[in-house]
């Protein structure tokens, strides 16, 4: 599953929401985006895909439990506990749980409101 272009669907992944910040009052420039944080389990054997990217969408991860293998430009890299990976402009992704355990991440990103 290396190949960024065989993206498997989503499935076996829960996310739910834990915080969000309204940026426009924040700082200037920002009205309509907000900062979003949330909470990622990837069951066993679970996919995040397809591939995505994260133009306009910049955001930091931070693993607590499990394993994730982040596939980008054709590599795989697995991020364990305590490990985690920023999403910028250049980010073009898709993970997976390849592990016994779910593995569970705390995901926070700029996006635009909805």
């Amino acid at each position: 599953m290396g190949n960024e272009h065989a993206a498997p669907e989503t499935q076996g992944v829960t996310v739910q929401p834990l915080a969000t910040l309204d940026l426009g009052p924040e700082i200037a420039g920002m009205a309509g985006r907000e900062l979003r944080m949330r909470l990622v389990t990837i069951a066993p054997r679970g996919v995040f895909g397809p591939l995505h990217s994260h133009v306009d969408r910049p955001g930091l991860v931070y693993i607590l439990q499990g394993t994730i293998t982040d596939h980008r430009n054709g590599v795989a890299t697995d991020y364990g506990p305590g490990v985690g990976w920023p999403e910028d402009r250049n980010t073009r992704h898709w993970l997976e749980n390849r592990g016994a355990v779910p593995a569970v991440e705390i995901s926070v990103d700029i996006v635009r409101r909805p």
